[in-house]
């Protein structure tokens, strides 16, 4: 097992280490810069990072249940609920008792909400040119291949069918 490269130090320099755990813990700083940057890339939208995931989903399936937006997203019902919250007051989503089950709330977008979409988009697209720069076409190819597979080891799926990836 190949030693973690050089630690980014947080605000005050320190790194928290976890010296069993080398792979855990560039997972966790790699998945934390990523966020910071998408936050920074989505600012000018008005939206906070992982809200854009939830408006990609209704941009790219229509109107949903509040509980399939949950499903989808695999996020516990609280923070959706917040989400939805948030997103109501920005004015991007509007919410609303289902016509056919008076349980279900459903979820669609706003002009507002939709008016995000191709900045949103954007700044994903400058997100994966910053995450990837530098890679080569064969060092992006095993990345994918390895990120899935470790996905695949933390979610209990079978191992990835194409071992020929690497």
């Amino acid at each position: 097992m190949a030693p973690a490269s050089e630690p980014m130090p947080g605000k005050d320099g320190a790194v928290p280490t976890v010296a069993d755990a080398p792979m855990s813990e560039a997972i966790f700083r790699a998945a934390r810069v990523h966020r910071i940057m998408a936050g920074s890339l989505l600012r000018e939208t008005g939206l906070y990072p992982g809200q854009e995931l939830l408006m990609m989903q209704l941009w790219e399936r229509g109107e949903q249940r509040q509980a399939d937006l949950i499903k989808t997203l695999g996020l516990d019902p609280s923070t959706v609920t917040k989400m939805l919250q948030r997103l109501e007051q920005s004015g991007f989503v509007t919410r609303r008792q289902s016509s056919t089950d008076r349980r279900a709330v459903v979820v669609d977008t706003t002009r507002a909400g939709q008016a995000l979409r191709d900045r949103v988009l954007q700044a994903w697209r400058d997100l994966e040119e910053v995450t990837a720069h530098g890679l080569t076409d064969e060092e992006y190819d095993q990345a994918m291949y390895l990120l899935a597979r470790i996905e695949a080891n933390l979610t209990g799926s079978p191992d990835i069918a194409d071992d020929s990836a690497v």
